[in-house]
């Protein structure tokens, strides 16, 4: 069963939708369950600033996505880089074993949001 936090999160995604001047984007997918998440920030003197999100996918998906989105505003690029599908699931509070894929997907699609910051940047 999903905790509260996760239902809070399903019901009321925060930062749905994308940033049309995005610094940096990622896209992760599970093939087997279908969930596609897309991540977009916005970078300022190393900072990430903004994160919005577009996911296709289950609850689990979509609220491991608001959250990612919530963690990762105003931390430092290796900050971000960091977080982890362990992070991303405890701040939910836990999730289901067979929904662990969600955080990975989550903790991924960020950090490949970052490395295409940095590949732009020329880092």
């Amino acid at each position: 069963m999903y905790s509260e936090k996760v239902m809070e999160h399903f019901t009321n995604p925060r930062n749905v939708g994308e940033l049309p001047d995005a610094d940096g984007i990622g896209t992760e997918g599970n093939p087997v369950c279908g969930d596609v998440m897309k991540i977009f920030i916005k970078v300022k003197d190393n900072i990430i600033t903004d994160a919005k999100f577009k996911t296709f996918g289950c609850g689990a998906a979509i609220a491991v996505s608001s959250m990612v989105t919530e963690m990762v505003k105003g931390k430092t690029l290796d900050e971000a880089l960091k977080i982890s599908k362990e992070a991303v699931a405890n701040e939910l509070g836990g999730l289901p074993p067979q929904k662990m894929h969600c955080s990975n997907l989550g903790a991924d699609a960020l950090h490949k949001a970052i490395e295409d910051y940095r590949q732009k940047q020329g880092k």
